[in-house]
């Protein structure tokens, strides 16, 4: 069975992550995952109040319970146990019965998803299957607001916009945005340039410079659309669960073939994370906006990012 939970761990290392700096770590005994975050890869310029960083370590924890149950293994996860430990995010404990159905149908897009930079193809997406992936969301208490009404449209991007001005501005964030992005040779984190289009896109849709990805690219109209992921409230645990919701979306996306993204920009600045709540109009807090859509035709599977091993993310005993 422990060996079973660390390759379940070992594949949950696949979830998205902020700049793919892959801020958690790990703790197995018998029978029992630690989640904690590690502050080491806490990006300050880019996260000053830690969401990114618990939106991505919520992510993993789902990752984590959709390999566990993809491997035949129920877990049950208490969030922030421990107020006493800071770090400590989440504990999942191997309980007795079957696991969770829904998130044993995902384990199959875990090596399959991938972040999607390109333009998307001019078909929007299809209004089932985006009530599906609202669906997932709201299985985690979460809201997944589309922004299809024309007025919504253009206050998202006006803000998205105005946010990524902004930041081009930010010494700190500017920093960390060149070292996650020219990592060394052989480094298993970081975002490549063979994974960010060698033709750069809107600013506000991504943060990134041209990179390397080749390949067939979308023309004509962009049929991707943007959704805004909120929460009740704005606290540690809601911004965890955000990254569970988040997790559960993409993979659900990745599952019926719609390519995915995520943008933070917005939500990483206080002023323009309010700026976003007003502009859909809505009670509940945003804590990040994606963006789903059909893949350019024809194209070419995405390669994976890197990832560190197994052992780099585990606690010494």
């Amino acid at each position: 069975m422990d060996r079973t939970l660390r390759h379940a761990v070992e594949l949950a290392l696949q979830a998205p992550s902020v700049h793919n700096t892959q801020p958690w770590r790990f703790r197995l005994s018998t029978g029992e995952v630690e989640l904690h975050a590690d502050p080491s890869r806490h990006l300050p310029g880019t996260d000053p109040d830690h969401r990114d960083l618990l939106i991505s370590c919520g992510a993993v924890l789902h990752h984590l319970v959709v390999a566990a149950a993809g491997l035949g293994i129920a877990l049950r996860v208490d969030r922030l146990p421990d107020p006493e430990q800071r770090s400590l995010l989440a504990t999942a404990r191997v309980v007795d019965g079957p696991p969770d159905r829904a998130a044993a149908a995902l384990f199959g897009q875990l090596g399959r998803r991938r972040t999607d930079r390109r333009r998307y193809a001019a078909d929007p997406v299809p209004p089932a299957r985006l009530a599906a992936l609202v669906e997932r969301a709201a299985e985690f208490g979460a809201g997944l607001v589309p922004a299809t009404d024309p007025g919504v449209l253009t206050r998202l991007h006006g803000v998205l916009s105005d946010a990524a001005a902004r930041q081009r501005h930010e010494p700190g964030y500017l920093a960390e945005l060149l070292i996650w992005t020219h990592r060394y040779a052989g480094t298993r984190d970081g975002v490549p340039a063979a994974s960010v289009p060698s033709r750069a896109g809107e600013p506000e849709l991504t943060r990134f410079p041209a990179g390397r990805l080749t390949g067939r690219q979308a023309f004509g109209p962009d049929g991707g659309l943007l959704l805004v992921l909120t929460t009740p409230r704005d606290d540690r645990i809601d911004r965890l669960v955000a990254g569970e919701a988040t997790s559960a979306v993409l993979l659900g996306a990745t599952r019926v073939g719609l390519a995915t993204a995520m943008l933070s920009q917005a939500v990483e600045q206080p002023t323009m994370r309010e700026r976003l709540r007003l502009a859909l109009g809505v009670a509940d807090q945003p804590q990040l906006v994606l963006r789903v859509g059909t893949p350019p035709y024809g194209s070419a599977p995405l390669p994976a990012t890197p990832r560190r091993p197994l052992d780099s993310v585990l606690f010494r005993r």
